[in-house]
């Protein structure tokens, strides 16, 4: 007899593997992490951990499909009623995600797997363009209400939005002193300056 799969059970697994390996990934580097190392991590054995995913590179790339999951649900959440400010709150998100030392070195571990697996490569690049669609959507309502300058191209900035978001990272990697969410106050500023509006939000 053949034994039934519990659906619930199995995604459970799965996603405490995905917890267990992202915290072994940001802590040792993802090439540094052994298969033992993952199976310390996720409180299981060898056999049962390539039953859920076949290979390292599959499990980076699952964790990458997760990241895709909960950045789309966050983008669904807002209702467009205000984009600009929907625009400023992701800044702040990503100011508290950059403030997880655990977050930043997955984030550059990955990035850096990118350039070397094309698994890894296809899956950032979607993320990324799917990130910046939705930047674009947020852009192109805050001109249409007079928001933002009307002129702004929603290609380049959303492309720069991400760019200063990547050297939010990348700097939080560099300097030990940097606080990113002491920095919220400056982050908002620049923005509002790059989009054209005033400190009080109103186009200038």
């Amino acid at each position: 007899m053949v034994r039934k799969l519990d659906p619930d059970k199995h995604a459970a697994r799965r996603r405490a593997i995905l917890t267990a390996a992202a915290a072994c990934f940001a802590d040792r580097g993802f090439h540094q992490t052994s298969t033992a190392d993952l199976c310390a991590a996720a409180g299981t054995s060898p056999g049962n951990l390539f039953h859920y995913f076949p290979s390292k590179s599959a499990i980076i790339a699952a964790i990458i499909d997760q990241e895709a999951e909960e950045t789309a649900a966050y983008f669904a959440t807002l209702t467009g009623d205000d984009p600009l400010g929907d625009l400023l709150r992701f800044l702040d998100l990503a100011l508290d995600l950059a403030a997880d030392p655990a977050y930043v070195r997955l984030a550059l571990e990955t990035a850096a797997e990118a350039s070397r697996d094309s698994l890894v490569a296809v899956r950032v690049a979607r993320n990324d363009a799917a990130l910046q669609e939705a930047l674009r959507g947020l852009l192109r309502a805050a001109a249409a209400r007079s928001r933002i300058d009307p002129a702004l191209d929603p290609t380049a900035a959303a492309a720069w939005i991400g760019a200063l978001i990547d050297g939010l990272f990348n700097r939080v990697a560099l300097d030990p002193d940097f606080r990113p969410q002491e920095q919220r106050a400056a982050l908002r500023r620049m923005a509002l300056r790059f989009l054209a509006v005033g400190d009080d939000g109103a186009a200038s």
